[in-house]
This record gives C-alpha cells, sequence and structure tokens, in this order.
C-alpha cells in the first residue's frame, strides 16, 4: 500500500513539474562559474529535475544494496546459531541419557538388595510379623 501512495506520490510531483515547466519557457541567462548560457527555463526546470531524480535514486539503490548485505549477514547469523544450539542441544541430550544409564544399574542394585534384605527378613521371621 506504502508503494502505491509513493507512485502517485511521484506521479503528481511529475505532473506539477511538466506544467510549471511548460508555464516557464522564456529564456534565461544560467551563471556556470566559468561561463554563462542562455538556455530555455523549461529545459532548466527539467534538467535539474531530471539531475535530482537521479541523485535520490542512486541514493535509494545504495540504500537498498546495503540492507540487502545487512539481511544475508544477519540470516547467516541466525543459522550458525541455530546450528550451535542443535549441537548444544544434542550433546547435552546425550550427557543426560549417559547419566540415566549410569543411574539405572545403580536404582536396579538398590532395588535388588532392597528386596534381598525382606526377604531374608520374612525367612527369618516365619510369623510373618515385622
Amino acid at each position: 500500500m506504502k508503494m502505491q501512495w509513493t507512485l502517485i506520490a511521484g506521479l503528481v510531483f511529475a505532473l506539477l513539474t511538466g506544467i510549471f515547466a511548460v508555464i516557464n519557457v522564456d529564456s534565461v541567462q544560467v551563471n556556470l562559474l566559468f561561463n554563462s548560457v542562455q538556455i530555455p527555463l523549461i529545459l532548466l526546470i527539467l534538467g535539474c529535475t531530471l539531475i535530482g531524480g537521479i541523485i535520490v535514486g542512486s541514493y535509494g539503490i545504495y540504500r537498498q544494496y546495503q540492507l540487502q548485505r545487512e539481511n544475508k549477514r544477519l540470516h547467516l547469523r541466525v543459522a550458525e546459531l541455530e546450528a550451535s544450539a542443535v549441537s548444544a542441544t544434542a550433546s547435552g541430550s546425550f550427557d543426560h541419557m549417559d547419566s540415566i544409564g549410569s543411574n539405572e544399574p545403580e536404582k536396579e542394585k538398590d532395588d535388588h538388595l532392597n528386596q534381598d534384605s525382606i526377604q531374608n527378613h520374612h525367612k527369618s521371621n516365619p510369623t510373618g510379623t515385622l
């Protein structure tokens, strides 16, 4: 939507400049520092408008190029951070799996020892009371 309004504003400005230039067709003297020339005012107005448009357009192209470079740089940085996060998560989950694996046999040993002590206690106490 913004682009449409920009285009409309540009066309209105060009139309007003064209009308202003056509109205002013008298010849004027232009001092170029080293020489003076007589040119029609319409050519001076259109020429200055054209030069201004070229300057503004060049700056816009330069700024767009800078933004594209920054965008690419940031996309690469995001990809690097995602890759490091994935690798950190993967190594963290392997560490967690190793710790779970090492705890399971100890837990099984503790359960087995508890069952043995309960069975031994039942064998030594034939009445079934603890």
